[in-house]
């Protein structure tokens, strides 16, 4: 015989079954806004959630980068300890007690927690971060290093974090060897750290040694950071040793095309350097450059094909180095149907305040292989370096003024005058 349950018990069970999927529910639902919250509000999200660590660790965060309080120290200790009760694992949370400690000059016990909190995961950046500053206080500059590469490898964004600390890094013979063996290990950070250099007179001497180091190796120095250091020394004022270092960077096939204008047949092998050609993004014109022709009909050079719109400024430009005394700029053209409402012409101006010192005008017109000269003259002063640069003289982008046709440059070239 069955045990009779009356409708009375059975509608009290029904309500607990239903009381308690309602507690769950909303327990559910507040441990789902307070993720949602974590981030934004981490002490809204906390009050939903007090077992919630992200959102611990994002409120202790908060106050301890909030400049307008002076922290509780000891509060904020007492919670991220707390968190530990939670999740012993989350080395975040190591790192929090360990920069609490620091701030607290605690420092010893601090970079335990900074090693614990490494332990479990090499990457925490904040515990990673004050490693690297505690190695560079004590000397231990390649242990420094590693650690940097480290966290750049996992945080690129944090290049600037640590980038003033290596000027001191690269001074030291133990420093400059580790810096050395992790881009020789092509570190993902080798680009950032030589745009970094190039800003200051001492890290371009130690970029440019780095460069020389690096040659011959398994990671030669690239077209970029060879280009970077190079404009570092011109911005510096430093143009002999920005010349050397271009010349330096020449390939057994590139030298071939040295002379005081590089390349001067515009062969297509433009490496991006200040000494090579740098073809302008300019509205109104192409320029393409195209293996030399030997032949009287070839089109090998430099293209010029005007669009039948105004143009302004420059097309193409590269910098030269011609030491006092009397030259000749020589031009070997072919034009079709060349229009040119305003000059065109090739200009050679001091990098300083000595300004320009040659005009080479380009003539109108149908044309094949017209070979064009001037002379020219540079001064024993104010003129280390120069600047040849392909430009119109128009002064704005007026509609009345459109170029049209074709020009081919087959070869540009510069010689020295016997006095």
């Amino acid at each position: 015989m069955t045990e009779q349950t009356s409708p009375l018990m059975r509608n009290l069970r029904r309500s607990g079954v239903w009381f308690v999927a309602s507690v769950l529910a909303l327990a559910a639902s507040s441990i789902g806004l307070s993720r949602l919250l974590e981030t934004e509000t981490p002490t809204v999200s906390l009050a939903l959630d007090p077992l919630n660590v992200n959102a611990l660790i994002g409120e202790i965060t908060h106050d301890l980068n909030n400049t307008s309080n002076a922290p509780d120290l000891d509060a904020m200790l007492a919670k991220a300890e707390s968190g530990l009760r939670f999740d012993l694992a989350d080395a975040r949370l190591y790192s929090l007690i360990g920069e609490i400690k620091y701030r607290q000059n605690e420092k010893d016990q601090a970079y335990e927690f900074f090693d614990q909190a490494r332990n479990l995961s090499k990457t925490e950046i904040h515990a990673l971060q004050r490693s690297i500053g505690h190695s560079i206080e004590i000397g231990d500059l390649s242990g420094a290093v590693r650690e940097i590469d480290v966290l750049l490898r996992r945080w690129p964004d944090r290049f600037p974090a640590v980038a003033e600390g290596l000027p001191a890094i690269l001074s030291n013979p133990d420093g400059y060897q580790a810096v050395l063996a992790a881009i020789r290990a092509e570190a993902p950070w080798r680009t950032s750290l030589f745009a970094t250099l190039r800003r200051t007179p001492e890290g371009l001497d130690s970029a440019n040694r780095l460069l020389l180091d690096l040659t011959g190796s398994g990671a030669p120095p690239k077209s970029r950071e060879l280009s970077m250091v190079i404009n570092g020394y011109i911005d510096q004022k430093q143009y002999e040793p920005a010349y050397r270092l271009f010349l330096f960077s020449l390939s057994d096939q590139e030298r071939k095309l040295g002379g005081y204008i590089f390349n001067s047949t515009f062969e297509p092998v433009s490496s991006g350097k200040p000494f090579d050609w740098q073809v302008g993004d300019q509205s109104g014109l192409e320029v393409t450059l195209a293996t030399a022709q030997n032949t009287v009909e070839g089109e090998g050079g430099a293209t010029v094909r005007f669009l039948n719109t105004p143009v302004k400024n420059t097309a193409l430009q590269q910098y030269i180095q011609l030491p006092p005394g009397t030259y000749k700029i020589s031009l070997a053209a072919s034009a079709r149907n060349l229009k040119l409402p305003k000059e065109l012409f090739w200009s050679i101006r001091c990098v300083g305040p000595a300004g320009e010192i040659a005009r080479f005008n380009i003539p109108e017109g149908t044309y094949n292989r017209q070979a064009l000269s001037q002379n020219f003259s540079v001064g024993s002063a104010r003129c280390p370096m120069q600047l040849l640069k392909l430009e119109t003289a128009a002064i704005a982008e007026s509609w009345r003024f459109r170029y049209v046709g074709t020009l081919v440059m087959h070869k540009l070239s510069i010689e020295r005058l016997s006095s």
